[in-house]
């Protein structure tokens, strides 16, 4: 006997993931938007999109160490996310990524935009050190980039309600898996020791169906 009837819950929903050609027409349609650096981060290497709303440029080097030896590539820091105390999903989900030459450009250029904003604003500025913030330098919530995300899909001609900003870093695995090996992927998404434990079942077990299935081979564009 139960002191009360368990609820029945709901359907989760499930995870999808974008294809290679939908990819590449969602970053071709977010050059522009004021978050084009977001889903650049998002889908080419994997950030989930709450330690994207607490990136600071404190944690973001975007000239590496080109002259050491071994050189060191631009990297962004992610330790941080929007969770409660700062913290990330899990320790291990503390990590620093190496960032290929497309988001370079798009932080670069997103820097810039981000310094003009922040004149324009004035004295209404609020400095957090954000990499991605509102129109004062406030913290952006998930709402405002649901919304924006919507907008660039439906620029991208794509069923904007069926996607949300986290199946962007879904995307990258899937992509990754598709193009590389899956220990590859395993680095970009995930530190030592969970890289190396990374097994062909885990990579089964992580790799999220294509929508639709068939993804043509290639890497993305750097």
């Amino acid at each position: 006997m139960t002191l009360c009837d368990a609820p029945t819950g709901r359907q989760g929903r499930p995870s999808k993931a974008l294809t290679l050609a939908h990819a590449e027409a969602v970053l071709n349609a977010a050059e522009g938007a004021a978050l084009y650096a977001y889903v650049v981060l998002s889908l080419l290497v994997g950030a989930r999109t709450e330690e994207l709303r607490a990136l600071t440029w404190a944690h973001v080097d975007l000239v590496g160490k080109p002259d050491a030896e071994p050189a060191v590539s631009p990297t962004v820091m992610v330790w941080r996310s929007v969770r409660g105390g700062g913290e990330t999903k899990t320790s291990k989900s503390r990590r620093t990524l190496a960032l290929p030459a497309r988001c370079v450009d798009a932080l670069q250029t997103h820097h810039q935009r981000q310094e003009a904003t922040r004149k324009a604003a004035g004295s209404p500025w609020q400095e957090h050190g954000l990499v991605f913030a509102s129109r004062i330098g406030t913290p952006l919530d998930s709402h405002k980039v649901r919304r924006a995300l919507r907008r660039i899909l439906a620029k991208a001609e794509l069923p904007a309600a069926d996607w949300t900003p986290h199946e962007m870093r879904h995307s990258v695995v899937s992509l990754l898996s598709d193009t590389l090996r899956a220990r590859a992927s395993a680095w970009i998404v995930a530190p030592p020791p969970t890289a190396i434990r990374w097994s062909q079942e885990t990579a089964s077990t992580y790799r999220i169906r294509s929508v639709p299935s068939q993804v043509r081979s290639g890497p993305l564009s750097p």
